[in-house]
């Protein structure tokens, strides 16, 4: 069975159901039967390999590393000392607050990412797949759970094994090392690496890890083509990508799928427009970079195009703050949060963060000392680049970025204390509850609405 090639966008999100998931006859009625590329021989996997390099594709979870190099850096290592052949480990963690997109993939179209999963299997000679999905997306373990139930009677002898992992909801938890730790049986922090996963990663053998977006974009590669997928995009970024837009003043709030290179301004019409005006944008997720509203015509979504504000598209995390708002008091909340998210193993992490949180506290408050923003910089650099993972590294980025955007706002504090806006609520997306919690902590966010809308 096959199926026309999709013109344009949208791409992932052709087809997306208005209510629950896709079903495989629909998913296959859709897309066409998955290509084989001579299962298990060597060409064959070699194909598909390539075929992802010249493709141009970088991967969704945030890093951005090519896909193809880490297909084919797992493909090429030594079999485990201990027998058995690699493993792909599939991240939809995401324990990003302001991200909805891996849940949205897994809880209306798990055959897409499934797909991808077993392709990259193929490629790397895999025994077994495993899923890790966060324990709170409940609607999403259960679809997987469903989609995997209907494929069972059609695997073909040998195909790999497949399991699904919850995994706690800490923001840590994704980290590829950690998620690793997580399904060898131990606590879901980063490791000390090497070995790198490729090399030593589930039961010490060669483990791919890839992100749910980047499997569910080599499902349709593997079907059109390198030259099709970058018809979009640009050159030093192609394809398209899944972005998590929020904000109080978005009329739609949600996932959205966009050209990478098209204008934020077109993503922010798509979703409604804005009811007021905009003091900044968060761009790529609590890890991410402030830009100032100010400057809301000359951004483009691609790394090439947001490098000069020092940021990058990340895990394609969006959130938009209000001129109504706080940016002070936003970021004092933010602060205190990712220092409470230290794994709690590196000084930089547990003294660092914390460190850091205390000083925008007191600038808040009023509190601080003579030069607590330069302190802030210093701190900022100080634990940039030394922890055991790239977790006070986004500490880091988000508060250098937030001392030029908001400087202002934070010499206010410091002379005159907190302002009127300090009692609002907060704009930013609220970190979702544990399964284990039974309240007090924090409250559920508002889910993000269905109309899954792709920009122009």
């Amino acid at each position: 069975m096959s199926a026309p090639e999709p013109p344009g966008l949208p791409r992932l999100l052709t087809g997306i159901p208005e209510h629950g998931a896709l079903s495989l006859r629909e998913h296959l009625a859709l897309h066409g039967e998955l290509p084989t590329f001579g299962a298990r021989k060597r060409r064959g996997a070699q194909e598909l390999i390539e075929q992802v390099e010249l493709a141009g594709l970088r991967g969704r979870g945030g890093g951005g590393f090519p896909a193809g190099a880490k297909l084919r850096a797992v493909a090429g290592a030594a079999r485990s000392p201990l027998g058995g052949g690699p493993v792909v480990l599939v991240n939809a963690a995401e324990g990003e607050p302001a991200s909805y997109k891996d849940r949205t993939l897994l809880q209306a179209l798990p055959h897409l990412v499934l797909d991808g999963s077993e392709l990259a299997a193929r490629a790397i000679a895999a025994e077994e797949i495993v899923l890790g999905v966060c324990e709170t997306a409940t609607a999403a373990l259960r679809s997987l759970g469903d989609a995997l139930a209907e494929r069972a009677s059609q695997q073909s002898r040998g195909a790999p094994r497949v399991r699904l992992v919850a995994v706690p909801n800490r923001y840590v938890a994704g980290q590829e090392s950690a998620l690793v730790n997580h399904v060898n049986g131990g606590p879901a922090v980063p490791t000390f690496t090497p070995p790198l996963p490729f090399e030593r990663g589930v039961r010490r053998r060669p483990t791919l890890v890839a992100n749910a977006e980047t499997l569910a974009h080599i499902a349709l590669i593997a079907r059109h083509g390198p030259d099709w997928f970058r018809e979009l995009g640009i050159a030093s970024q192609p394809g398209s990508a899944l972005v998590t837009l929020s904000g109080a003043q978005l009329a739609y709030p949600g996932v959205y799928e966009i050209e990478i290179g098209s204008p934020l301004s077109a993503l922010i019409e798509a979703a409604g427009g804005l009811d007021g005006q905009l003091r900044a944008v968060l761009v790529g997720g609590y890890a991410g970079a402030w830009v100032d509203g100010a400057l809301l015509r000359g951004v483009a979504l691609s790394d090439e195009h947001l490098a000069p504000y020092g940021a990058a598209l990340g895990a394609g995390v969006l959130v938009l703050l209000s001129s109504e708002s706080c940016p002070v008091a936003e970021l004092t909340r933010l602060t205190r949060w990712l220092a409470a998210q230290s794994a709690r193993q590196c000084g930089p992490c547990v003294f660092g963060l914390d460190a850091i949180a205390t000083v925008v506290e007191q600038l808040t408050l009023g509190t601080a000392e003579r030069g607590a923003q330069q302190r802030l910089q210093a701190l900022a650099a100080l634990v940039r680049g030394r922890g055991a993972c790239s977790h006070p590294d986004g500490a880091a980025r988000l508060v250098s970025s937030a001392l030029e955007v908001f400087a202002q706002e934070l010499a206010d504090h410091a002379r005159h204390g907190p302002c009127a806006a300090c009692e609002r609520p907060s704009e930013l997306p609220r970190p979702r509850p544990s399964a284990a919690t039974t309240g007090g902590a924090s409250a559920k966010p508002k889910p993000a609405p269905r109309e899954l809308v792709s920009t122009p």
